[in-house]
């Protein structure tokens, strides 16, 4: 038996049953549209016998378009009615058994997966998509590559390159693990409740070989944080409080480093920053 998706009226009845009002704090706006599932899938390069883990699956309607392409599904969700709920529908769509494994958690707190999942799929709400991504990617070295639909603000500026008006923090630490990029636009119109902000799809390659040592890592964030707390200011000033506790002891690392003690953190790219923080190892 194919596996087959849900629709619109499905979907509202499954919320009807399930007492779930759609949530701003969860960023429950759920997808109803089946072209835009298999979107998502298909800009993920998901195919049969991928290890897949799904951040969020709601009441399942991207689920079931990574389960129809073929793949095993770990889905993490933190509502537990949701979560509760995902395997029955699973089933009753044509889910083979054992191809859906549900994680009943906040995404912010696993430590551990089975599988060891290679492909990230998500649908993630404004206030953690970000910081989700980067749990992620940090805890589960497994993951190669993913597709997200997040907000268009937040989409944009993972995948922002130096010097643009929305690079910052996120854009730096992302770039730490691969490149980003925007990987199509999806109309409001395919959720439910209709959001008020425009949705992206945003895709990351994992780079085949890590940065950077795990402190390495801490460090190069820790001086990223410092560089972006204040934006357009220079980085003697901006990165005083973690090169040595002054703007002149600083401007000696970021000269070592070969980076302008004048520039601002806008301007750096991951590799600056990584620099940077190599350059204290040799004062």
């Amino acid at each position: 038996m194919p596996v087959s998706l849900l629709g619109a009226s499905e979907i509202r009845a499954l919320a009807a049953e399930l007492d779930v009002t759609p949530t701003k704090k969860l960023g429950q706006n759920f997808v109803v549209d089946a072209n835009t599932v298999r979107k998502i899938v298909t800009v993920a390069r998901v195919e049969p016998g991928d290890r897949v883990v799904e951040v969020g699956p709601g009441l399942g309607s991207l689920t079931l378009a990574i389960l129809e392409a073929g793949a095993s599904v770990t889905a993490v969700e933190i509502d537990h009615r949701l979560a509760e709920k995902l395997p029955a529908t699973a089933a009753a769509h044509g889910v083979s058994d054992g191809a859906l494994t549900v994680v009943d958690a906040d995404a912010l707190r696993v430590t551990a997966l089975p599988g060891d999942p290679t492909v990230l799929v998500a649908n993630l709400p404004y206030n953690v998509s970000v910081p989700v991504l980067l749990h992620f990617l940090e805890t589960f070295p497994s993951l190669e590559r993913g597709v997200v639909m997040v907000q268009a603000e937040v989409g944009e500026r993972l995948a922002a390159p130096p010097g643009s008006k929305v690079y910052g923090a996120p854009s730096v630490k992302a770039a730490w693990y691969g490149p980003w990029r925007l990987a199509g636009t999806v109309s409001r119109q395919v959720f439910w409740p209709v959001p008020n902000v425009d949705s992206v799809l945003v895709a990351f390659e994992r780079d085949p070989e890590p940065r950077g040592s795990e402190d390495e890592r801490r460090r190069t964030f820790a001086i990223v944080d410092a560089a972006f707390q204040q934006r357009r200011k220079m980085l003697r000033q901006a990165l005083s409080s973690v090169l040595g506790g002054s703007a002149a002891e600083a401007s000696v690392v970021l000269e070592r480093a070969g980076v302008a003690p004048t520039a601002r953190g806008e301007e750096l790219s991951v590799e600056d920053f990584v620099r940077i923080g190599r350059a204290l190892d040799t004062a």
